[in-house]
């Protein structure tokens, strides 16, 4: 079998190249963000004061990763940690202000950049390509369960 024939490393190096465009094109507008604390702020923006828990689970982040992106983000007075009134060792994570006009004015510019990625693609061939991408993912938690 040729390695490269198969899907692993092209997933791998579309994924790496998405990253560093969406790195180059917040520092062309001067923004201080990673594509990683964007994602964060996107899932707080649909759910905000999520427990720190479940925003690992939506994000994929393990606890320790998510900790320190959590830290970072609080210097950057992006996102607040707010103990629950009922069990204080439970932090729901908030958008500050900041936070909120960091995402708006953000989501343009990576909703201009998905749909840039999908041109001259069908959306057939766009729904085809998703199903795939499932089905490698089923395939990867079979593996590690």
């Amino acid at each position: 079998m040729d390695i490269e024939n198969t899907l692993a490393p092209w997933l791998g190096k579309t994924v790496k190249m998405i990253d560093n465009h969406i790195q180059e094109m917040f520092y062309a507008k001067e923004i201080s963000l990673t594509k990683i604390q964007w994602v964060l702020l996107k899932r707080l923006g649909e759910k905000n004061g999520v427990p720190q828990q479940e925003l690992a689970f939506l994000t994929g982040r393990d606890k320790t990763s998510l900790t320190r992106l959590i830290n970072t983000m609080e210097k950057k007075s992006l996102v607040a940690r707010i103990p629950s009134k009922s069990d204080r060792r439970i932090n729901h994570i908030h958008l500050t202000k900041k936070g909120a006009l960091l995402l708006k004015e953000t989501m343009p510019i990576m909703e201009g950049f998905a749909k840039s990625l999908q041109e001259n693609i069908s959306e057939e061939e766009i729904k085809h390509a998703i199903n795939v991408i499932k089905k490698v993912q089923e395939n990867l938690i079979k593996k590690i369960q």
